[in-house]
């Protein structure tokens, strides 16, 4: 299975380009969007993102990875090896969190193959889908790419206390695992503080909670209501702890 994680969204012509290259070169492999508008230009929110959607993935799954502000730049493209996982993706901080949180089990590579066509802004459907597809045919990365020389650019901290994403009801995703948090700590944002709640129904219309929603991550939501909205969030808006 083929998984595509990308802020491209799903109008205009980017997220359709790259599956047709995945159709053309992995015929017949299912290929799903698991995440198509991922924070623009920010693979370093992004990347607590994927972190925390990788484990309701399959295991045997190739991961393409394209959150990409330096296309076409010296920035490495990559592939990471965890378990039975691929990933695909620039060297910005995007996949390094993921291989982090796997320590000595993750493996990394620098691509070295191109294509005979390489657009200088669009890697994703030249360089890192080819790529992708052909690893989930099976193949291995020896023929494609060399063992990475240094370290791959750090994503940043562990947990992130900052909102990382906002869905389409307003619930805000912070990028601070819910196993880290003791449940009753409280929030501080700037709309004000928020206490924990089990989930929406555990607390009146109209009033702000935070929880660990289903990937695990420290979500503000309001029941009813729109937290970015009503709290005041954005991307990028920080989340911090009362003393």
């Amino acid at each position: 299975m083929l998984l595509l994680f990308t802020d491209f969204g799903l109008a205009g012509p980017y997220t359709g380009q790259v599956k047709a290259v995945l159709a053309r070169e992995a015929p017949g492999l299912p290929a799903i969007d698991l995440m198509a508008d991922a924070p623009a230009f920010d693979p370093r929110a992004a990347a607590h993102l994927l972190a925390a959607l990788v484990d309701t993935c399959p295991d045997d799954a190739v991961f393409l990875c394209v959150v990409d502000p330096g296309v076409g730049s010296a920035r490495r493209p990559l592939i990471l090896n965890v378990g039975r996982r691929w990933f695909v993706g620039p060297d910005n901080g995007l996949l390094e969190l993921v291989g982090r949180r796997a320590g000595a089990s993750a493996a990394w590579w620098e691509i070295t193959w191109r294509p005979r066509r390489l657009s200088t802004s669009f890697h994703g459907r030249d360089l890192f889908a080819p790529v992708a597809a052909r690893l989930a045919r099976g193949g291995i990365p020896d023929a494609i790419a060399r063992p990475l020389g240094g370290a791959p650019i750090s994503s940043g901290p562990d947990d992130l206390a900052a909102v990382v994403y906002i869905d389409a009801y307003g619930n805000v995703m912070t990028g601070l695992r819910g196993d880290r948090i003791d449940r009753a700590a409280r929030l501080r944002v700037d709309g004000g503080e928020v206490g924990f709640a089990r989930t929406f129904s555990d607390v009146p219309p109209a009033a702000p909670f935070w929880y660990v929603n289903s990937i695990g991550l420290v979500e503000l939501a309001v029941n009813r209501g729109r937290a970015d909205r009503d709290l005041g969030l954005a991307l990028g808006s920080v989340v911090g702890m009362v003393a």
